[in-house]
């Protein structure tokens, strides 16, 4: 069956405006990167949000003269009456704006963000390239609104390149720390659940669950999960499972994640096998 989906109309109340103001030529790359990051980033936002069905998009309306300057199409697909529609992307485009000014804020501030993961990681080095390579530029992003013909600044934020430089620096810690975690693979261990948590999480992100694996460490960590066929076959024990999650055992193959010598998760790779544990065993 085909999929249709309904673009937004040039007239859409609600437009995201990027704006780079460049000293010199910005290499194709950077230029196209300051763009996707914001998709990317834009999508990420969207599918944390319950009320948003699985479809967000940006799509650019107008390129102006001069400086680069985009208008953009925030799109977010909903089932709501039209007027809910716009109020609903109005405030999913200020929220992004505020979420951007905080993200890369933070990068500026020297903040390492906690658990990095690569793909979070090129999202905002490619915001920031363009501007970090030009001696004397700035980027703008704004959210705005239309009523009656009437442009409303909603939400903005600017960095120049002085800021960009320093969250590059940043983000050049994050890597050279997600590239410093060194991983060991354990295979057919018994892991037993210390704190259950039936909310999933993306793979590769560390879940608010802890285990014991007693043939690695005595202490209980953090686990993450590496695919969705791993994921699924724990969450279906802690959610549906007739038994307590805690007096089940799994039988599992995973990777040991360390920073500095220290264990400090585990990715589950496969669970082989979910057993009963006996009940003199705590």
């Amino acid at each position: 069956m085909t999929k249709t989906t309904t673009l937004p109309k040039p007239d859409s109340p609600t437009i995201l405006t990027l704006r780079i103001d460049n000293s010199e030529p910005i290499e194709l790359n950077d230029f196209v990167g300051a763009f996707t990051s914001l998709a990317r980033a834009y999508r990420n936002q969207a599918a944390e949000n319950p009320d948003i069905e699985d479809n967000a998009e940006i799509y650019v309306k107008e390129v102006r003269k001069g400086s680069i300057e985009a208008d953009l199409l925030p799109y977010v697909m909903s089932t709501a009456p039209i007027i809910a529609q716009h109020a609903d992307q109005a405030l999913q485009a200020i929220e992004f704006v505020a979420q951007w000014r905080q993200r890369i804020t933070d990068l500026i501030e020297g903040n390492v963000p906690k658990d990095p993961q690569k793909s979070d990681l090129d999202t905002f080095s490619s915001a920031v390239a363009a501007i970090a390579r030009d001696p004397n530029a700035t980027s703008t992003l704004e959210a705005a609104t239309f009523e009656d013909g009437k442009r409303e600044v909603r939400a903005a934020f600017k960095f120049n390149t002085k800021q960009a430089i320093q969250a590059e620096q940043t983000l050049q810690t994050a890597y050279k720390q997600i590239k410093e975690e060194r991983t060991k693979r354990a295979e057919r261990v018994l892991m037993t659940f210390t704190r259950s948590d039936i909310k999933d999480t993306p793979n590769g992100k560390r879940s608010g669950e802890r285990v014991v694996i007693d043939e690695i460490s005595k202490r209980d960590l953090a686990i993450m999960y590496a695919s969705d066929l791993a994921k699924e076959r724990v969450k279906h024990e802690v959610r549906e499972a007739d038994e307590n999650v805690y007096k089940k055992g799994f039988v599992v193959d995973v990777m040991i994640v360390s920073k500095n010598e220290k264990a400090v998760a585990y990715k589950i790779l496969e669970v082989h096998e979910v057993i009963d544990l006996p009940d003199d065993i705590e």
